[in-house]
């Protein structure tokens, strides 16, 4: 008598929509991962870090670098950050909260590292969901920071000035046909439209008209917002009766940090320390100015109520303060077009999102023709 084998049963083929199902699924959750855990895309949407970084730049941030946030709105829609994509609908919903976390990184984040961050002050969106931005970091914990006529200085000495370091200049001329071509050869673009004309700030635009006594010709002065060697360059064109840096003078404080008490500027600004974790400070009016909202917003506190000469948390007042975490100062490096720490304060360790790394790709928005659509000099250059 033979003794029969068991016959094998064959697992069902999948179906061809089956298929395209469970491909589309690995590759969801897996981009959702190397999105998460280790890099992420982004573009540059506006001028603030010219010329160090272009409108249309595309380039990758490193999640690894400071270490990976763990989610604090966890019950969202893969691959979006605040919306559906092509609606207004919101991704995300606030029903769960959970504490955040950073996992172990290879390094911290240092005086002139380019970093990713989420806007703070943003208090419509959860902190891990506010909206990306993308500066230096002048500052980090415990730092002083100050600028002294333009120049960043750091505990007291000098801060080294970033290569692609903007400023706004004032050129005079008789030429008053010069136009975005002729901006161009000097590296000068428009790239940029903001849809508020209220913060419509271009890098070149005619800015007033003077009368020249001693050759009786009509000059025409140009804003134009520039590194210190395209300045010198505009020095030497044929026309050019002066280049003229603007500075705003000290005392002459406009919307900055700290309040009108300060009287500080985007020239003229600190010293300012940035506040560091397990550091106590005496609350006073000039500290409760600068670090009042800092313990209102990020240190979650619960019920904090902050006035001129006084906080209280839960209703009991204090008269020091331990800050629980980290925070940095950022700066653009468009020293005049870039809304910064020089405007609403400092970023909270845990609003840090990772250190640029490359540009991969870099799309001029308005190029002179198709053929110079892409920058191709800018393709995976290392973000310095």
């Amino acid at each position: 008598m033979t003794e029969q084998k068991p016959v094998s049963k064959q697992k069902p083929k999948k179906s061809p929509l089956r298929e395209w199902f469970d491909s589309i699924l690995f590759a969801v959750v897996a981009a959702t991962l190397i999105r998460w855990l280790f890099m992420e895309a982004f573009t540059i949407p506006t001028p603030s870090m010219e010329n160090s970084l272009l409108v249309g730049d595309f380039l990758f941030v490193s999640k690894l670098h400071y270490g990976t946030r763990t989610p604090r709105t966890p019950l969202q829609v893969p691959l979006t950050h605040q919306k559906i994509w092509g609606t207004e609908i919101p991704s995300y919903s606030t029903a769960l909260q959970l504490p955040s976390f950073r996992l172990p990184g290879f390094t911290s984040v240092k005086n002139g590292d380019v970093v990713v961050f989420n806007y703070p002050i943003e208090d419509q969106y959860p902190p891990d969901l506010r909206t990306n931005y993308i500066k230096r970091c002048i500052g980090i914990p415990g730092d002083v920071v100050e600028l002294r006529s333009q120049e960043v200085f750091i505990n007291g000495k000098p801060m080294p000035t970033p290569p692609g370091v903007q400023h706004e200049y004032i050129v005079f001329t008789a030429d008053q046909s010069w136009e975005d071509k002729y901006f161009r050869k000097f590296g000068v673009v428009n790239d940029y439209r903001d849809p508020d004309p209220n913060n419509h700030t271009l890098n070149w635009q005619p800015w007033q008209q003077f009368n020249d006594s001693t050759k009786q010709n009509e000059l025409i002065g140009y804003k134009v917002i520039t590194t210190k060697e395209t300045a010198e360059k505009f020095k030497t064109v044929e026309g050019v009766k002066a280049v003229t840096l603007l500075v705003d003078q000290p005392g002459t404080g406009f919307g900055v940090y700290g309040g009108e008490q300060t009287k500080w500027n985007r020239d003229f600004f600190g010293p300012l320390q940035v506040p560091q974790k397990g550091q106590t400070i005496q609350l006073t009016p000039q500290t409760i100015a600068f670090y009042g909202p800092v313990i209102q917003r990020y240190e979650d506190n619960g019920k904090v109520e902050v006035t001129a000469n006084s906080v209280t948390i839960d209703g009991k007042a204090i008269s020091s303060y331990t800050f629980k975490q980290d925070y940095y100062f950022m700066m653009g490096d468009n020293r005049h077009n870039s809304l910064d720490s020089r405007f609403w304060g400092f970023v909270p360790e845990d609003h840090i999102v990772g250190k640029a790394v490359f540009v991969w790709m870099s799309i001029d928005p308005n190029p002179e023709s198709f053929w110079q659509k892409i920058r191709w000099s800018r393709l995976f250059s290392i973000i310095q």
